[in-house]
């Protein structure tokens, strides 16, 4: 038997360790990005554009191919932020996007 703390998990309906608890609940707030081909996205990461795109706002095209460094994730499943030259603030979606 350990010395582990239980606690109720209200959503379970079970007793569980406190520190499993804790592991579950911290999994659950974390959002999985996943680029156009499926691969997980991490901030920090490469990626290409696999179509072209208009920024609206900034009155040019992105074009397909174009390389984006350094990604940082957002707390939606579906936007990447990112840096480009002569854009600020640029967010891209997932789904034109492929890891490299």
């Amino acid at each position: 038997m350990s010395d582990d703390d239980y606690v109720y998990d209200e959503e379970s309906g079970e007793w569980m360790a406190a520190s499993a608890l804790a592991a579950k609940q911290a999994a659950a707030g974390t959002v999985e990005v996943r680029d156009a081909v499926g691969n997980l996205l991490t901030d920090g990461d490469q990626v290409t554009l696999i179509k072209d795109l208009e920024v609206k706002g900034a009155g040019q095209t992105l074009k397909r191919g174009t390389l984006i460094k350094s990604i940082r994730l957002t707390g939606d499943a579906q936007e990447i932020d990112c840096r480009f030259d002569g854009i600020k603030g640029l967010v891209l979606r997932a789904e034109f996007v492929k890891k490299r």
